[in-house]
């Protein structure tokens, strides 16, 4: 009974330290062996490991791809407009000795920190060009800004243990002091244009009337030669008849002519007209039997 009783806590301190030895690697971890700070092991595939119980312990760190966002800052680029930019960014702890070694017992915290800073730095440096303005960053060349980030960044990463997997800015905005005047030199820039494709529309439009003015000249050119034509051909037509009729009987000519003699000077209500009796005007008002009775009793 006394050597079971002694036996039994013997029983468990050898099973909890069977227990202590053993590990389990995640497949979404790394995992490092330590033994008084210094790396005796490294453990990246995953499944059931060993370290020394008490003498040694374990540290894992997250083998998936983690996501940063980078605090607000100002950067100004070559036409010296402000801007607001803030990106986030995605990696990777690809060398887990290498991160221990650089951020030692900060673990991911301190990595970010120093991540944060380097990706700060290099949007300073890729967005402060000298061939990058604001237009260039707010457009989609953006693109290959943000690629250029990343490689650098990249580069400076590599320190860590980390591999920058992408980068994305987020924000690119102008600061709060600057948009009333950047909204004052718009609408300075559309209200030029807008002059601009007025005076196009006006001098569009002049040269419509005076094309139509021309039009509406020549045409009437064109037609009151024709109408002088015309009339031409006409009182040729006319003479000709006037003529052939005189041709024909002198007499009768004669008589229609006195006739529209007779009308234009009639026609007026108003019209006065002295003449002697034996004016010719009259030659066909007078009555030939009147004149003979005159004659006959004179």
């Amino acid at each position: 009974m006394r050597k079971t009783t002694f036996l039994l806590p013997i029983l468990v301190v050898v099973v909890v330290t069977l227990l202590s030895a053993v590990f389990v690697v995640d497949e979404r971890e790394k995992a490092l062996v330590l033994q008084f700070g210094q790396i005796k092991a490294v453990k990246e595939e995953p499944g059931l490991a060993f370290k020394i119980p008490i003498i040694q312990e374990v540290v894992k760190y997250d083998d998936r791809i983690l996501s940063l966002d980078t605090e607000t800052i100002e950067v100004t680029p070559s036409d010296d407009r402000r801007l607001v930019v803030d990106a986030f960014a995605r990696y990777r702890i690809s060398d887990v000795v290498q991160f221990r070694q650089a951020v030692g017992v900060g673990g991911i915290r301190a990595a970010e920190d120093r991540l944060s800073s380097v990706l700060n730095a290099q949007i300073r440096e890729v967005l402060g060009a000298d061939q990058v303005t604001s237009d260039t960053i707010l457009s989609e060349d953006r693109r290959e800004l943000m690629t250029r980030i990343r490689d650098q960044a990249r580069i400076s990463a590599r320190g860590l243990g980390l591999d920058v997997v992408d980068v994305r800015l987020k924000q690119t905005n102008l600061p709060a002091q600057n948009l009333e005047a950047t909204f004052a030199r718009m609408r300075a820039e559309r209200e030029r244009e807008a002059a601009d494709e007025i005076a196009r529309g006006n001098e569009a439009a002049q040269r419509v009337r005076a094309l139509a003015d021309r039009t509406v000249t020549e045409t009437l050119s064109e037609a009151e030669r024709e109408a002088q034509v015309i009339r031409g051909e006409a009182d040729a037509e006319r003479n000709r008849i006037f003529a052939e009729a005189f041709g024909e009987d002198e007499e009768f000519f004669a008589f229609y002519r006195s006739l529209q003699a007779y009308e234009n000077a009639l026609s007026g209500g108003n019209s006065t007209m002295v003449m002697t009796p034996d004016s010719q005007f009259f030659d066909y008002f007078k009555n030939e039997r009147a004149q003979g009775g005159a004659v006959a009793g004179q």
